[in-house]
């Protein structure tokens, strides 16, 4: 039986696929509901931590050969291979290629021989050079990321820039590959550092791994976009890591000119796409001024202007662009009930909900991988109760073959999930994710506001969210107004209104679980990072006879002070960044009594429930001091707290072993609240 999959695949295909009759595509729809849910219980917290499995699956540009990352360590001793199958007999034998010590980031077909694996070395120092490093301090961490090509006909691997030994010895990443170079299958763009840390860009022969530079960028580069294997739009950053300057070159030119800023962290409001069908012009993600949604447009390389929007949906921003292996846009992807695309080509949309169905609509179909005829695809496929799965589809075949997963979770003893539509105290109509534990007992219920707070969360897999249902707890993510993906005119009904009107959206869908289900109304905490620890805090200040425990992770508790950190910190023109901000919380000055009634620690004396609080030392999003004011004024008011700080790290970025320490620790507390 296939590992990790929906109910409905699982009672469908075998390990490794199912061949589709000739009606294949009508009869998709018929396939099982899915078999008997299976005993054993919810996983243990640990089940949810061990080693990812599968790493990714490529489809080489003809689609003749598929590639799969393989994890055969662990954390602590990483050992990776690759799996090369002939995509004309998908379940035939596979052939393996051990990579050795390393962990694998990504891999990518530079041709129908060659695939690329970007690979993970990690180490200790001793007082001598290490793996090709000059690092020479004793006993300090290292991670190195290289690129080798891996032939899958003779096994050969090259590493990409060993001509350059002076660099691969002093730089620590050599990875970051910028075209692929469909039209030159021969060579890769890619950007690497020179000795004084600008960032210049080689074109890297995959059979050599010899290098050569095309261009060098500026102070502040890290990326190129490249139409045809030509440098067209330059991506250059601040000090801070805060704001992007997008340059553009149109073909022929010989100067960069600036296009726009745009923000790195904070709600970015423009994306690149690819090439477009139009020459001098490329398709990018954006929102003029005067619109709602964020759609797939032309932009003109030589005026920079930006066209109309290609098949907008009312309500819902664009998530990404989809191309081809050749770099064609084959259409856009939107969140509605599961991952959703406009497809450019009707008749492939055909082909996708026949996907979602063999899927029983209830996971997210994405398309990593287009083969050049659009007839052979990737699809990564993840959900509620499925922690991602790669499959091989073939049109013409009529087959879906399972590739790999990325754990072994039986779906049948995790939390299940549902969409509510929840009507808010003033008329609005929000959406919400509900899981139920194993089994769907009515029990206790963790709200979990998410983070940003411009973005929003998905119909996808979540590992807090499994791990807290296993204990037996109902977990509600609600996308309360602030949130991003909706559209800027939902986002701003939360502009300025974070004590208040977001926070009532959160109680509001609190509520409707609570009626819908027949929940525990004496037993709800709340947890959240970033504004969800904000939201976490206030609502403990709201709401003292609703929430019995509240965590902030990497939270807000002062309004006033973080905006005026804000405005120390921002070396953007204008301020672009603290303007930003100030449009959404508030003016510290003109509004500083609204600021101050919506931040917790000035209001900890009204919290009744046990506080734990976590912040990463090096946090350069949320400063730590926000969460140790947070924690003094607690302990002056008497309150029940504790800070944990997690050193060595920043914006809740911690690896596997300490988010898994950190989540018992969540566990326990909750237990406590809940007894």
């Amino acid at each position: 039986m296939s590992r990790g999959l929906t109910r409905a695949a699982r009672a469908a295909l075998s390990r490794r696929g199912l061949l589709i009759s000739a009606g294949a595509l009508a009869g998709m729809a018929a396939l099982p509901a899915g078999a008997a849910r299976a005993q054993g219980g919810a996983y243990p917290l640990g089940e949810f931590f061990k080693p990812i499995m599968s790493r990714g699956a490529a489809l080489s540009p003809s689609g003749s050969r598929i590639a799969v990352a393989e994890n055969l360590g662990t954390d602590a001793a990483p050992r990776s291979a690759v799996d090369f199958i002939d995509a004309a007999d998908p379940e035939g034998q596979r052939r393996r290629f051990d990579l050795g010590p390393v962990q694998v980031g990504f891999i990518d077909w530079a041709s129908d021989d060659r695939l690329l694996v970007s690979v993970i070395l990690r180490g200790v120092t001793s007082s001598r050079s290490q793996a090709g490093s000059n690092v020479r301090q004793a006993g300090v961490e290292y991670f190195m990321r290289r690129v080798v090509s891996v032939s899958a006909t003779t096994g050969e691997v090259v590493v990409l820039f060993n001509d350059q030994r002076n660099r691969m010895r002093e730089t620590f990443d050599m990875g970051r590959i910028i075209d692929m170079l469909p039209d030159d299958p021969g060579n890769v763009l890619m950007a690497a550092p020179e000795a004084d840390g600008v960032m210049a860009l080689h074109r890297v022969n995959v059979d050599t791994g010899a290098a050569t530079r095309i261009e060098r960028g500026g102070s502040g580069t890290y990326h190129w976009r490249t139409v045809n294997g030509v440098p067209v739009l330059r991506h250059d950053i601040n000090s801070r890591g805060s704001i992007e300057t997008i340059m553009v070159r149109a073909p022929g030119e010989t100067e960069w000119k600036m296009a726009r800023r745009t923000r790195v962290r904070e709600a970015p409001d423009f994306e690149w796409v690819g090439a477009g069908e139009t020459p001098g012009k490329v398709l990018v993600i954006a929102r003029l001024d005067n619109e709602d949604v964020q759609s797939v447009r032309e932009m003109d390389l030589t005026t920079t202007a930006l066209g109309l929007p290609l098949n907008p949906r009312p309500g819902r921003d664009v998530a990404y662009g989809l191309p081809d292996s050749a770099g064609n846009y084959l259409g856009a992807a939107y969140y509605g009930e599961r991952l959703e695309y406009e497809f450019v080509d009707p008749a492939l949309a055909v082909h996708h909900r026949a996907l979602n169905r063999f899927f029983d609509n209830t996971c997210n179909v994405h398309f990593t991988d287009v083969d050049q005829a659009r007839n052979r695809f990737i699809a990564y496929v993840n959900g509620p109760e499925e922690p991602g799965a790669w499959f091989f589809y073939d049109k013409d075949a009529r087959s879906i073959v399972n590739l790999g997963q990325a754990q072994d979770l039986d779906p049948a003893r995790l939390g299940t999930s549902e969409v509510l539509q929840v009507q808010t105290r003033d008329g609005a109509t929000i959406e919400a994710y509900l899981t139920a534990p194993p089994g769907g007992a009515p029990g206790p219920l963790v709200v979990l506001p998410h983070g940003g707070p411009e973005v929003r969360d998905t119909p996808s897999w979540d590992r807090q969210v499994q791990v807290l249902a296993a204990q037996g707890w109902w977990v509600l993510r609600p996308n309360f107004r602030g949130s991003g993906g909706y559209g800027q005119a939902f986002a701003q009904q939360g502009w300025t209104r974070w004590g208040d009107r977001m926070q009532e959206d959160v109680e509001d869908a609190v509520a409707h679980a609570i009626a819908l289900r027949s929940l525990d109304a004496g037993k709800v905490a709340i947890m959240g990072t970033s504004y969800g620890g904000y939201a976490a805090l206030m609502g403990a200040v709201r709401r003292p006879d609703l929430y019995k425990a509240a965590i902030s992770i990497c939270g807000l508790g002062d309004l006033v002070e973080m905006m005026e950190w804000e405005s120390r910190l921002d070396d953007t023109p204008g301020k672009l960044i603290y303007d930003f901000w100030t449009r959404r919380i508030g003016d510290p000055v003109a509004n500083r009594p609204t600021l101050e009634a919506a931040s917790p620690r000035r209001r900890a004396a009204e919290i009744i429930c046990p506080v734990l609080l976590v912040h990463g030392v090096e946090d350069p999003v949320v400063p730590l001091i926000q969460s140790r004011r947070m924690r003094d004024a607690l302990r002056a008011a008497d309150k029940r707290v504790t800070l944990i700080e997690i050193e060595d790290f920043g914006h809740a970025d911690w690896e596997d072993a300490q988010e898994q320490a950190l989540m018992t620790r969540y566990v326990a507390f909750f237990q406590q609240a809940f007894a």
